[in-house]
């Protein structure tokens, strides 16, 4: 029988997972308005098949994990509603974009994505590449609609975020680094791999818990430890990813394993092996928590400690 501890766990992890579905609807519904067939105001026309690219590339599948954590900071903050939803969606129209493009031949020449044929792959290489294009300069489009905020200010400031968490000091800039590691004569060292990865994925990640913080009108004081919380999650983050390519099966994870061995990837579990990456991601996770700790938020920082352990037990 399971101790009173135990139950209490995993009372809090489905709640967490019911929370994480919730939103995740929310964010689908949101997404599915904003890549429609039919023209907005303002616009002429939407050719029909590169919407059937960026819908089939965006809907129906991933946790939303990066739009979760916009809504839930936000919240904690005390604010709800259609703008974290916004911020949220065109964050996720960002990453999408990412995946899109990572999976071409030219870059991860991967051939499934979670358990279905990569873009590239389900129409045409062109196709794909409009396709992230579309979604990519969709979501400044989103952002900068005072539907999101009515704060000109607000809007602003998220479009410089995302702009910078995405870019050349951002996920496209460790992109660039992640293709030169696999090059490299000689495995990078950790602090290399750390900024490789601090810029591919915990860039997004980190923009996505700040944007939260920005569209809810957090003080001053908490901003530095969001971003703390934001940085040592997306760190953390990565390295569980390495870890489910190194140990995980491509059924569970509906895409190809063993690929940042086969190509050489520059991983904390290549440089430390499957422990020494287990340790490192469950330090971040505790640094994780206690940033929203020191935030004061008490009670209302839960579900981002909740989403800091989730990042230590996905399987997928």
């Amino acid at each position: 029988m399971p101790s009173e501890g135990g139950d209490a766990g995993l009372m809090e992890t489905n709640a967490f997972a019911d929370r994480l579905a919730a939103v995740g609807a929310t964010i689908e519904a949101e997404l599915d308005a904003l890549i429609g067939f039919a023209p907005r105001d303002g616009e002429r026309a939407r050719p029909k098949r590169l919407v059937e690219a960026m819908r089939y590339a965006i809907l129906g599948g991933g946790k939303r994990l990066r739009p979760f954590l916009v809504v839930e900071t936000a919240r904690a903050f005390g604010v709800e509603g259609v703008g974290p939803r916004r911020v949220g969606a065109a964050i996720e129209c960002l990453h999408g974009y990412s995946l899109i493009h990572d999976d071409l031949p030219a870059m991860d020449d991967d051939d499934l994505r979670r358990g279905r044929p990569t873009v590239h792959r389900a129409f045409d290489e062109a196709t794909a590449i409009l396709a992230g294009d579309a979604l990519l300069t969709l979501a400044f489009e989103i952002l900068a609609a005072p539907l999101t905020a009515a704060d000109g200010g607000v809007r602003a400031a998220l479009c410089a975020g995302l702009a910078r968490a995405s870019g050349l000091a951002g996920m496209v800039g460790g992109q660039m680094l992640d293709l030169a590691a696999e090059r490299a004569p000689e495995p990078l060292e950790r602090a290399a791999i750390a900024e490789l990865q601090a810029l591919k994925t915990g860039a997004l990640l980190s923009f996505s818990v700040e944007a939260g913080g920005t569209i809810a009108g957090a003080p001053d004081s908490a901003r530095p430890l969001l971003k703390r919380y934001g940085d040592a999650l997306g760190a953390a983050f990565q390295i569980a990813d390495d870890l489910l390519d190194a140990e995980g099966d491509a059924a569970t994870l509906g895409k190809r394993v063993g690929n940042d061995a086969g190509r050489n990837k520059a991983t904390f579990v290549a440089a430390l092996g499957l422990a020494g990456a287990r340790a490192q991601r469950d330090a971040l996770v505790a640094e994780a928590i206690a940033a929203v700790d020191a935030t004061g938020l008490g009670a209302a920082g839960a579900t981002l400690r909740q989403a800091a352990r989730f990042i230590a037990t996905r399987r997928s």
